[in-house]
């Protein structure tokens, strides 16, 4: 954790359970290998990215076993998550604008 939080690690892979401990001042991506069991664990997982007023991304794997799930965050938060654009630029063009 300590490599990861000074920037010699880039990656780090963490539980659900270690995820919420994590505060991380220049963390901007957080990659969803499952998505949550619980709508609340979704806030909690990609809340980590984009904090302290900056842009985050939150990228989900999701299964067709996982999509209910899915459609429960969105309608339970109003929100939409949105499918990943087939060119990945304009992920990054959404972080830098």
């Amino acid at each position: 954790m300590t490599e990861f939080k000074n920037g010699a690690a880039r990656i780090l892979v963490s539980t659900d359970l270690m995820g919420r401990g994590i505060d991380i001042h220049q963390l901007s991506l957080v990659l969803n290998y499952e998505f949550p069991k619980l709508r609340e664990g979704y806030l909690h997982r990609v809340g980590r990215a984009g904090r302290y007023g900056r842009k985050g991304v939150g990228i989900n794997l999701v299964s067709q076993a996982e999509a209910a799930s899915l459609i429960e965050v969105e309608k339970y938060y109003s929100t939409k998550i949105e499918e990943m654009p087939m060119d990945l630029a304009e992920v990054e063009r959404d972080l830098t604008n």
